[in-house]
């Protein structure tokens, strides 16, 4: 795991999903298809300009697709791409880690 390729990997993955608010927004699409608005509620701390930067760079990556339709008012839909639901599993893993890592914060607290 201590090799260069290892490393780079790693590496590139955090170019692509890296900040505080990435994984987030996945986590919210992975229950399906959501507008902006929905994805700023259900994100409160997350500003209005963070969230269209980061919205803007998963799509350049491939991460997302933005549907946007013709209609007043605008509407415009983010959903995963078959590429951006590759992500699933490492969320899973992410989530898990996470927990244990509570609960070790909750033991540690508890001595």
């Amino acid at each position: 795991m201590g090799d260069l390729h290892f490393k780079k990997s790693v590496e590139l993955t955090l170019k692509v999903m890296g900040g505080k608010w990435k994984l987030v927004i996945l986590c919210h699409l992975m229950d399906g298809v959501k507008r902006f608005g929905e994805l700023k509620r259900g994100m409160p701390d997350i500003t209005q300009k963070m969230l269209t930067q980061q919205l803007r760079e998963l799509e350049e990556d491939g991460i997302i697709h933005r549907e946007v339709f013709v209609q007043v008012p605008p509407k415009v839909e983010y959903s995963l791409t078959e590429y951006g639901k590759t992500m699933e599993s490492v969320l899973h893993v992410m989530a898990e880690w996470g927990e244990r890592h509570q609960e070790r914060i909750e033991a540690d607290y508890d001595e």
